[in-house]
């Protein structure tokens, strides 16, 4: 099944196309990696489906049925995000924003302590709690913001560049925990610089340049593909 449907999707400003008729689908389970230089329109594509930025035309659609249009607040339900750059409140500490993203997707308090308990043990985050993100390294926020998007069981999980400003050992992480979450039938579309960490973790990519696909298929095809394109 098709868990997110992007169909003919245009995004501008004034007259500018910052992503211009971009057509693909995900399905469950799958894990989609999004490359392309800066400016070619990959977190403008993302926020577009998160209805960050208003598309000029087209349609996005969830499981098929949940239309970005016409079921909004249900369609928002449905994806968690983790952006490129914390998004973190500096009036709450580590723990309320986790206490927050329970009570926003309706998560249990025993599945909620469950889920941090174990991605602060993972992530090394355990004497943070009580911390307020002004106190953190951009590191330790972008764990903090990374273990937010993880706690929501959602179909779809956007990740934009979410290896930025993390240690070895954090990375090696978070892919691993990517990895269950697809395997657990979420469908994830994260863009990267770093496709030499993704290409064993996703199954397929979508290649922008200047707002269009310029190519899309099974990742073992990508470097076939972008020799091609530079040449």
């Amino acid at each position: 099944m098709n868990v997110l449907t992007v169909d003919q999707v245009t995004t501008a400003i004034k007259d500018k196309k910052l992503i211009d008729n971009i057509s693909f689908s995900l399905r469950q389970g799958s894990i989609m990696a999004l490359v392309g230089h800066n400016g070619a329109g990959k977190s403008t594509l993302i926020k577009t489906i998160l209805s960050m930025m208003d598309k000029t035309s087209g349609k996005i659609v969830i499981q098929e049925e949940y239309d970005q249009d016409d079921d909004f607040i249900k369609f928002k339900q449905m994806i968690s995000y983790l952006p490129e750059e914390p998004l973190l409140m500096t009036e709450l500490t580590v723990m309320q924003h986790f206490q927050l993203y329970g009570i926003s997707y309706e998560i249990t308090e025993d599945t909620l302590s469950q889920r941090v308990n174990r991605y602060v043990e993972g992530f090394e985050l355990t004497d943070k709690l009580n911390e307020y993100p002004e106190s953190l390294s951009k590191g330790m926020r972008q764990k903090v913001q990374t273990i937010c998007a993880f706690i929501p069981d959602t179909p779809i999980l956007l990740i934009d560049e979410p290896f930025m400003g993390l240690d070895v050992y954090a990375i090696d992480y978070l892919k691993k925990l990517i990895l269950e979450k697809a395997l657990a039938g979420t469908s994830i579309l994260l863009t990267t610089h770093q496709l030499d960490i993704v290409k064993d973790m996703a199954e397929y990519f979508i290649m922008l340049q200047h707002g269009k696909v310029l190519s899309m298929g099974p990742i073992q095809d990508f470097d076939t593909i972008k020799r091609g394109s530079d040449q």
